[in-house]
């Protein structure tokens, strides 16, 4: 069965060209077009897509608070934001709004299907322009979020070992399989985290594992419970 996906733009030319560029595939299938934040929430609850293709600037409601409000009432979707802006605060809310992938408008084709494949197989994604510039800013000190302390004394060491791989982007089950867990108990590790750094997504937990640095696999210290 192919991946549903659900276009949001309110310019119909354009998303004739995605919809065209994304059947070529036929790991994918759009089943439904919105050509605002309202009649996309809406389309969404009728048919809870796999994947949401979503416009930034959408009239009215935009393409961040339609974003928040669909995964609020369908978490399991996961939603792709493709935007002609590219400066940090919109994909910084992008990121936060619990979008996967960041993919710009001049950005090529293939650009646009990587962002796609990857978010459905449970991984998040940039356009290269925009992690250039993320990183940057993160190398700058310039984002305002928990600092590496603040994660390490937070969390216990099996909860970092569970956020590292939550930001390469492996699914619970995979992470299950990785480190001798029940996928439950993964899921359980991953609200837990949730809760303690006061975010409410897993885009939010990459967030702040890319601003701690948390690129090392991180054993318990001797004599520290795993938990």
């Amino acid at each position: 069965m192919p991946y549903e996906v659900i276009l949001v733009d309110d310019h119909k030319i354009l998303r004739d060209g995605v919809k065209a560029l994304i059947e070529r595939n036929p790991e994918f299938k759009v089943v439904a077009e919105a050509a605002s934040g309202p009649d996309a929430i809406q389309i969404c609850k009728r048919i809870h897509p796999d994947l949401v293709v979503m416009d930034v600037a959408l009239p009215g409601m935009d393409g961040i608070e339609t974003t928040k409000e669909i995964l609020r009432q369908h978490p399991a979707a996961k939603v792709i934001i493709l935007s002609m802006y590219d400066d940090e605060d919109s994909v910084l809310g992008a990121i936060r709004s619990g979008a996967r992938a960041f993919v710009l408008k001049k950005a090529s084709s293939g650009d646009l299907m990587d962002a796609l494949r990857t978010v459905a197989h449970g991984g998040s994604y940039l356009s290269s322009q925009v992690s250039d510039r993320l990183l940057g800013r993160i190398q700058r000190g310039d984002l305002t979020t928990r600092s590496k302390n603040y994660v390490l004394e937070v969390l216990t060491a099996r909860e970092r070992q569970v956020l590292r791989l939550i930001s390469e982007g492996k699914t619970s089950k995979e992470i299950a399989a990785v480190l001798s867990l029940g996928v439950e108990t993964v899921r359980s590790y991953r609200k837990a985290m949730m809760k303690k750094l006061g975010v409410n997504n897993v885009a939010g937990l990459i967030q702040i594992s890319m601003v701690a640095r948390l690129t090392r696999w991180n054993q318990p210290p001797t004599g520290e419970p795993e938990v």
